[in-house]
């Protein structure tokens, strides 16, 4: 575990001020401008990448956006997914727990009656979006070109069944929503399989992320310090290992986290052990909600990254 965890550290040693030679749009607005501000973060969005490990998506070669982000604002060093494969960490970033799932089962086969972070949101008359690219209409139980619901938690949820049709949206909505100054409370953003390098490269997600964050970044409300996105991974490649929490040098159980906010100083590294149940505890207590499953144990991120 130490010779992965030098490595990590090394690889996020390696974000170097050459990365920042990208200009213009693609560059990322910078951290730390309201870093003493009083007030709070107000919104959390969260964007789930895929199946790649820490070590190949912090390099500035494979990823020259992502790795000027991290410099830019924050990353982790030591952050790892819960399990294999997908579906699993997605329940376990939103609910605390994998509830017994341990494959990408449909909605239709294994519906989810525990809390989750959905219903939370909406019990505490808060908002939710969940944002899928590629999703052909809202709430969408099937597959169809580049959209896969297993990348989309709240459809698998009975507690936010009831909001699904209104509030479990195409990407194309987000426009909408910024336009009006209406983001939600919590935003939960999935790219398409391509986008999110399930099925297309390194580079391509990293693409997209350079078209679509600066959306973000560039609001009001997050120049004001009401905004922190996080970027994930849903789990590291190369790895057969089911439980990441005893299989923490196996690559496979890496991933990266990285965080951008007005109140996050540029620079930051984590270098404490955080996993999916962290980003779901951080999360909960921006929005002044109770702690769901291992979230309660999990370490917060909030104070290392000025949140």
């Amino acid at each position: 575990m130490l010779l992965a965890a030098l490595a990590l550290t090394a690889a996020v040693g390696s974000l170097s001020g050459a990365a920042t030679s990208l200009a213009g749009s693609r560059a990322p607005a910078a951290c730390g401008a309201r870093s003493h501000a009083k007030g709070h973060v107000k919104r959390v969005i969260w964007i789930w990448m895929e199946n790649h490990s820490a070590g190949t998506v912090l390099d500035p070669k494979a990823s020259p956006y992502l790795t000027t982000l991290a410099r830019a604002c924050g990353v982790t060093s030591n952050a790892h997914n819960i399990t294999h494969p997908s579906l699993p960490n997605y329940i376990a970033a939103t609910s605390g727990d994998t509830q017994g799932i341990t494959d990408d089962c449909h909605p239709d086969e294994c519906p989810v009656d525990a809390p989750s972070l959905f219903g939370q949101i909406d019990r505490a008359g808060k908002t939710w979006r969940s944002y899928q690219e590629s999703m052909p209409a809202p709430c969408s139980l099937s597959g169809h070109d580049r959209y896969a619901p297993k990348h989309n938690p709240a459809v698998y949820y009975a507690d936010a069944r009831a909001r699904c049709a209104a509030w479990d949206v195409p990407l194309g909505d987000l426009s909408s929503d910024l336009a009006h100054h209406a983001l939600p409370d919590f935003s939960f953003v999935t790219p398409d399989l391509c986008s999110d390098t399930h099925d297309c490269p390194v580079g391509t997600g990293d693409d997209w992320l350079s078209r679509f964050i600066p959306r973000l970044t560039g609001t009001a409300a997050y120049r004001a310090g009401e905004i922190a996105v996080f970027v994930t991974w849903d789990e590291g490649e190369g790895s057969g290992s089911i439980d990441c929490s005893t299989h923490l040098d196996d690559k496979g159980c890496q991933i990266a986290t990285v965080v951008a906010s007005a109140r996050t100083k540029p620079g930051t590294v984590d270098r404490e052990r955080v996993s999916h149940y962290s980003l779901l505890r951080t999360t909960e207590e921006l929005l002044g909600l109770p702690k769901l499953g291992h979230a309660r144990n999990a370490r917060s991120m909030r104070a290392a990254f000025g949140l």
